[in-house]
């Protein structure tokens, strides 16, 4: 991850039609804001995803600007990814309605004041970013099951400089620039008996028979139920993979370039999205592929 000021004044405000619904007092509030700051603003009021797709795409030499929630950074990362765009500028979030945790856990502030302030004068984040085999993205966390019954989704929340949380203290991980591949023996080893019953410490949560790879190494068969997997993208350009298996009592956790997971017609959460059904999908992070303005440190 790098840091450094956003070049140019000139901003394409974009703004999300629920953001103009849902509170258009912040919208005004942030659009005097950047309009007082920036030396030109052009504002874009598009309806549909479709259009704020072609308001990118014209963009010029503007600094884009989305005013709106997660999902409205993740429509406008879409967008730009889709067109090969993603990385020829910096993106900057005003975030305004009820759904900008993803926002805020990217370093974006959660007040409409100081994330207008900080489009002006804050500093561009680069930011990696994890895709899959059919061109889906994710800017968070993917989670399978998706339906968050005994969820821990909280465990990756990153602060400011994009450290793990202090959740993640304790936990076996790979450290010293060993991969997954150098865990194979250790993985692969048959789980430890449970002598407390199925199930123990993940209450009645469900279970899914998966096989995940890391990096070409086989952490899980489908002969072996799966509570929970969650992964995101961590410095330098590898993904965090977390499992948690029903007859262990500390779930397993490396490092990889690439994660596989595959099993009968299973669904993830990317972000807020929910997806699938599928039968394999394969996620890969690309490095430094996108920044976003935030504030200085």
């Amino acid at each position: 991850m790098s840091a450094q000021p956003p070049d140019g004044r000139q901003l394409l405000v974009v703004i999300d039609p629920a953001a103009r619904a849902v509170d258009g007092e912040s919208v005004r509030i942030a659009k005097d804001v950047l309009c007082a700051g920036a030396s030109s603003v052009k504002i874009a009021l598009p309806d549909s995803a479709e259009e704020v797709a072609r308001v990118l795409a014209h963009r010029g030499r503007r600094r884009p600007v989305v005013l709106g929630d997660d999902r409205t950074l993740l429509r406008a990362v879409r967008a730009l990814h889709h067109e090969r765009a993603l990385g020829e500028a910096p993106l900057a979030l005003v975030p305004i309605g009820p759904r900008s945790s993803l926002a805020r856990a990217l370093g974006v502030p959660g007040q409409v004041l100081p994330a207008a302030r900080a489009v002006l004068d804050g500093m561009d984040r680069e930011l990696d970013l994890l895709v899959d085999d059919s061109g889906g993205i994710v800017l968070g966390t993917l989670q399978i099951p998706s339906n968050g019954a005994g969820s821990s989704s909280h465990w990756w929340s990153p602060n400011r400089d994009g450290e793990r949380s202090d959740s993640l203290k304790g936990w076996w991980r790979v450290t010293g620039g060993r991969t997954a591949r150098s865990l194979v023996r250790t993985l692969t080893m048959p789980a430890p008996s449970n002598a407390h019953g199925p199930g123990h410490g993940h209450g009645h949560a469900p279970r899914q028979r998966l096989r995940i790879e890391a990096d070409g190494v086989v952490l899980v068969d489908l002969d072996h139920p799966v509570h929970e997997v969650s992964f995101r993208t961590v410095n330098p350009g590898l993904i965090e993979v977390r499992v948690s298996l029903p007859d262990s009592p500390e779930p397993l956790c490396v490092e990889a370039a690439t994660v596989t997971v595959s099993g009968r017609d299973f669904r993830y959460r990317a972000d807020s999205a929910l997806a699938g059904p599928v039968r394999t999908r394969t996620w890969t992070v690309q490095p430094g592929a996108w920044r976003l303005t935030v504030p200085r440190a």
